[in-house]
């Protein structure tokens, strides 16, 4: 099999990450855009690049027939779905192969065996791999749900059977609770994956998200590239990731990547993919899901094994070997990733759309910026809100941490409220210097960073009058001394 040109089914910074992989191994590309993203960074650095429809994604990069029509048209032999939008959908991958493309992801089969997600999570059991307990079936009504919610214990976690990245969940704290937190989780996996199934699992108090990488080539080789720590999420979202995790050992590790690496090959995986777990307070580690596609966090996994991910997915889906075995892999230093969002985190997570006035990125060693914005484009409203990924190297996660720290202070976004202030203050706080992270890392120390955020603008603000006052002269600022011809005195 023979890949030339791969089309990128994608938009945002994972479109030009991509499009720099196919670069370097000698493909052409192909862009497709929406009309919000006509000045978008892939779109400039593609090849080539075609229009997919108006603004809503499932209009333009959710239309499975429209990319794949203009795949065809553009001569592309290949399609990329990136993360997001149709990279887990079973219909997409089987369109394309229908269509005589290469899906640069896993198989039809693959997905849907671990898209649905109590499939995936009675797989995991079968296998012997711990599952949080809860329900190994989607839940038939409410009536069900509230049965088991008392069976398990509140608190109680409802999840999207299909799906991830936090849509469709709900944590369930008291049983007064359940029935309008079904409605809204119904709703929501509804409008973001095509269907309303949920399940129920017991809540597992601030466990630590801690995720596997795997590769797999369709000639029966499946390998683990170590574990990465998720735990700082707002949402259930990721907001920064290291590789390693600071609590995971070399036999946690060996332990963790051979389960992960049974899960995919009993699924018949092929390409990358991340078996993710929840590790409780006492290190207990439960099998959560297996997303069937590449990371936004996978440049944190390649700056400590050397692993390009991207180039090796494009190597497998034309058929090539892994060419390495797991003895082959080592773990070198530490790295972690910051994502940048346009969101104000001090003022309820809002979206910050708007044009980038001004822009400085960070640089030096052991920085790496993947981006997909420019000074002057303007941040359309209707998609993720991720502008970038800021990842660090470190000999060690001491290093990476000042190293984090240092990029952080030198990145300048102008124009919009971005996530850059919460992270200086995250990768500076003592919990996550010491390592003692969980998921509800954030809602603990929120409160505090908040106020110390209004303190520091209510100063800044007072800062900047006295500066303008200085500046003017402070006569200048006075009222003039009346004239006395003015007020009609002698």
């Amino acid at each position: 099999m023979r890949i030339a040109k791969v089309l990128v089914a994608n938009r945002g910074e994972i479109a030009v990450r991509v499009i720099r992989a196919c670069r370097e191994l000698g493909l052409g590309t192909v862009a497709v855009f929406s009309e919000a993203d006509r000045e978008a960074l892939h779109v400039l650095m593609a090849d080539e690049a075609y229009p997919i429809g108006p603004a809503p994604a499932t209009e333009s990069y959710l239309a499975i027939e429209r990319i794949v029509r203009v795949a065809k048209a553009a001569g592309a032999d290949a399609v990329h779905p990136g993360y997001g939008f149709l990279a887990e959908n079973a219909a997409f991958a089987e369109a394309c192969a229908e269509a005589g493309l290469t899906f640069v992801g896993p198989p039809a089969a693959a997905i849907r065996a671990m898209g649905d997600k109590t499939a995936a999570r009675r797989l995991a059991r079968g296998l012997g791999v711990p599952t949080v307990p809860g329900t190994l079936e989607p839940l038939g009504s409410d009536e069900e749900a509230v049965r088991v919610a008392r069976e398990l214990g509140f608190p109680v976690m409802i999840k999207a059977a299909l799906g991830g990245g936090g849509k469709g969940m709900r944590l369930v704290r008291r049983p007064e609770e359940l029935e309008p937190a079904l409605r809204l989780a119904r709703g929501e996996a509804g409008s973001a994956f095509g269907d309303a199934s949920i399940y129920l699992e017991r809540a597992i108090a601030e466990p630590r998200h801690i995720e596997v990488q795997v590769m797999a080539d369709s000639h029966g080789h499946v390998v683990h590239l170590g574990e990465r720590e998720c735990s700082i999420q707002r949402r259930h979202q990721k907001l920064v990731e290291e590789c390693p995790s600071p609590v995971v050992d070399a036999a946690v590790r060996q332990r963790l990547g051979e389960a992960a690496c049974r899960v995919a090959r009993t699924a018949g995986y092929v390409n990358a993919g991340t078996v993710e777990f929840l590790v409780d307070a006492e290190g207990n580690a439960y099998f959560l899901e297996m997303n069937t596609r590449l990371q936004v966090e996978h440049p944190v996994t390649e700056l400590v094994t050397g692993r390009d991910l991207v180039r090796d997915q494009l190597r497998v889906a034309a058929g090539e070997p892994l060419g390495y075995a797991q003895g082959d892999v080592r773990w070198q230093g530490a790295a972690i990733e910051c994502r940048i969002n346009a969101e104000d985190p001090f003022g309820g997570w809002l979206p910050s759309p708007g044009t980038i006035t001004g822009l400085r990125a960070p640089a030096g060693p052991g920085v790496r910026e993947d981006s997909g914005i420019y000074q002057g484009y303007t941040v359309p409203r209707y998609y993720d809100t991720l502008l970038a990924k800021l990842v660090v190297w470190g000999a060690d996660r001491s290093a990476a941490i000042e190293r984090m720290s240092r990029a952080l202070a030198e990145y300048r976004i102008v124009g919009l409220k971005t996530t850059i202030p919460l992270l200086k203050s995250v990768v500076s706080h003592p919990d996550f210097r010491a390592g003692r992270l969980s998921t509800g890392f954030l809602d603990r120390v929120m409160p505090d960073l908040t106020a110390a955020e209004t303190r520091s603008a209510t100063i800044a603000v007072i800062a900047a009058v006295l500066a303008r006052y200085e500046g003017l002269g402070r006569s200048a600022l006075l009222p003039a001394p009346r004239s006395a011809w003015r007020w009609g005195r002698p």
